[in-house]
């Protein structure tokens, strides 16, 4: 062994790389396991995650943040969200992350509007889907001779209105 490679070997930042990617290593194809809910992990999933909380407190710091903030989400009780809201700013707030720092700017700014969709249990995807058939009912309706005629297709379909047909026996509902 030459003597420049040897001293290659053991220099600090050389050593240093080598435990950054020796760290990376370990928790190299965690996204899986680090993306799911705690209770559909595998085995293996579970083991990877226990095996990042011992070793990479940031890393587990985030997960835990994306946990709290997903079962926040779920609760139905408004005052119980707001309590668990404020706690989840706080650890966003300090948790020296910057993409949860961001973030936490984001949700304070829209807490008022996050607690409204948990109060009234409603989401906006009940309004993506009826702006997405108006759109196809626009798309078909391109050959109609004039506007009303489209008009009418689209209060017809997005009503809960039930048209008898000639020779049909109505579905019991």
């Amino acid at each position: 062994m030459e003597l420049s490679q040897f001293l290659k070997e053991n220099d600090p930042e050389t050593t240093a790389i080598r435990k950054a990617k020796a760290k990376a290593e370990e928790i190299k194809n965690s996204a899986y396991a680090l993306g799911k809910a705690p209770e559909n992990l595998t085995e293996k999933q579970q083991l990877r995650l226990e095996m990042i909380a011992q070793n990479n407190d940031r890393l587990y710091r985030a997960y835990r943040l994306k946990e709290m903030l997903r079962l926040l989400l779920k609760i139905k009780d408004v005052d119980e969200a707001e309590a668990t809201l404020k706690r989840w700013l706080w650890w966003a707030s300090h948790s020296r992350i910057p993409a949860f720092k961001e973030l936490y700017q984001k949700i304070k700014r829209h807490k008022d509007h996050i607690l409204n969709a948990i109060k009234l249990g409603m989401s906006n995807a009940r309004i993506e889907a009826t702006n997405n058939k108006i759109k196809l009912i626009i798309r078909k309706a391109y050959g109609f001779r004039n506007i009303q005629n489209m008009l009418d297709m689209v209060y017809l379909v997005c009503s809960d209105l039930k048209v008898p047909l000639p020779n049909r026996k109505l579905k019991a509902a």
